[in-house]
């Protein structure tokens, strides 16, 4: 894993298969045809879409309130593009930073329907867990999925996350609060 400079204020992280970097206005245009074309996909597994979702303003809000808890070590944004041609993949995100004594933070990710089940999403974990763990020094990484989400829990598991708890009513998706799996790696945890 290599994380060096791709643009004026993009950093890029290097998997086996994938790119993590952070997104670009110039990503508009692919990151909302990739959502559209998913959004059946995802609509079971994200919190409802506001209706202006997928226009350029909201894009370029997105990507001011990335820009901003970035800068605050809150939250770091990426999207995932495979190494063979830069093709827009999906996102993934490391949200809820807690440093202190904690020196943890939350990994949420999505991935657009062609490229689902093809092993890119457990590149893109993987390689975010690097990042957290030997560039931000993180010691805990967490996660949450819904208890239906088979996928889901089979990526988590595969890069070495390990099923810590369950929360009732977690989270709003899809309009609902609901239950979530919850699940933790360590700095320490071998995959």
């Amino acid at each position: 894993m290599a994380l060096f400079r791709a643009s004026s204020d993009s950093a890029s992280i290097e998997g086996r298969v994938v790119t993590l970097r952070a997104p670009e206005m110039t990503d508009f245009p692919a990151w909302a045809q990739l959502r559209e074309q998913s959004r059946d996909f995802l609509t079971p597994w994200e919190p409802i879409w506001p209706s202006d979702d997928l226009t350029r303003g909201a894009f370029r809000r997105r990507l001011k309130r990335y820009f901003e808890e970035q800068r605050a070590d809150q939250s770091y944004a990426f999207l995932i593009f495979r190494r063979e041609d830069q093709g827009l993949l999906g996102g993934i995100t490391i949200a809820n930073v807690r440093r202190g004594v904690a020196q943890t933070g939350s990994v949420g990710y999505w991935i657009g329907a062609p490229f689902a089940r093809k092993g890119y999403m457990t590149d893109a974990v993987r390689t975010l867990a690097l990042f957290a763990f030997d560039q931000m020094r993180l010691h805990r990484l967490e996660a949450a999925c819904i208890p239906t989400n088979a996928a889901s829990i089979a990526l988590l598991e595969k890069s070495g996350f390990r099923r810590e708890g369950y929360a009732r009513e977690y989270l709003c998706i899809n309009g609902a609060w609901a239950d979530h799996f919850l699940y933790a790696r360590l700095r320490g945890d071998r995959v």
